[in-house]
């Protein structure tokens, strides 16, 4: 279980993520959602240990993320950012490879990795399950950013922790991809085993894909629980700050937010004046 009690982040004096109290269970798809700027890539990279809050406490399975050893939270949280850049020229099957680096104890040499028969295994899965193969002797800047961004999720897949912290793991792709991904870290949760917590902007992805939805708006989380306790027009309304219908189609609750009624509605008006 990842257990967030009283986190705070702030940046130039502005809260982003405000006394965000939280117990996400262990197993199953955990989806972040809410408008830009909700704190939503803020509060995963406090989970992972990228960034310091300024008070609270992160624990995972009961150890606290910061005082822990840095390997030891490797072994157990993987993370996607964002902003994946890299100063170094690698093929697509490098890059994956480095999700093994965690589990390298010294096998590591100066140059690259030198894997075992454990790490090609983890690695060729996260190549095959990402539908990679074509593409894992090509450089990273010889492939489209769809696919480049199948490779960094292959490469987190690879790393074969407990926990997958997964920051908009949908940009760039196609609707192909995209249903792809979903289903993907669908089946990471159902048939590896793996608890997985997503930043999707995607309210329609995270309603079909998800176990429990966290709604975060102004740093602060909003609501909390399962889709169907979510998928209200009134909640979506508040945290989205856009008119919203919701529809059970085929069993599941889908959102209608793009009609020309409501985009107009979501527009500010213009006041003009004649001359």
């Amino acid at each position: 279980m990842i257990s967030l009690t009283d986190v705070t982040k702030s940046y130039d004096g502005t809260v982003v993520v405000d006394g965000v109290r939280l117990d996400l269970p262990e197993g199953g798809v955990t989806a972040l959602v809410g408008p830009n700027g909700a704190g939503k890539s803020t509060l995963l990279s406090c989970i992972a240990r990228l960034l310091q809050p300024d008070s609270g406490r992160v624990t995972v399975d009961g150890l606290d993320v910061f005082t822990a050893r840095s390997d030891e939270i490797a072994r157990r949280l993987a993370i996607l950012r964002q902003d994946n850049h890299l100063a170094v020229r690698l093929t697509v099957r490098d890059l994956v490879a480095f999700g093994r680096y965690p589990h390298q104890r010294g096998r590591s040499r100066i140059g690259g990795l030198r894997p075992d028969a454990e790490d090609v295994a983890q690695i060729d899965r996260a190549i095959g399950l990402l539908e990679l193969e074509e593409l894992e002797g090509r450089y990273l800047d010889e492939v489209s950013g769809g696919q480049r961004q199948r490779a960094f999720v292959a490469m987190v897949l690879a790393q074969d922790t407990d926990y997958l912290l997964l920051d908009e793991p949908l940009n760039n792709l196609d609707l192909r991809h995209s249903a792809q991904m979903m289903h993907l870290l669908r089946r990471a949760a159902d048939e590896l085993g793996k608890t997985v917590l997503v930043v999707v902007h995607d309210i329609n992805a995270a309603s079909v894909v998800a176990d429990e939805i966290v709604a975060l708006r102004d740093g602060r989380v909003i609501a909390a629980g399962s889709p169907e306790e979510i998928m209200h027009p009134h909640l979506l309304e508040e945290i989205f700050q856009v008119p919203v219908s919701v529809h059970d189609v085929d069993g599941q609750r889908i959102a209608l937010h793009f009609t020309r009624a409501g985009a107009l509605a979501a527009v500010p008006q213009v006041r003009t004046e004649s001359a």
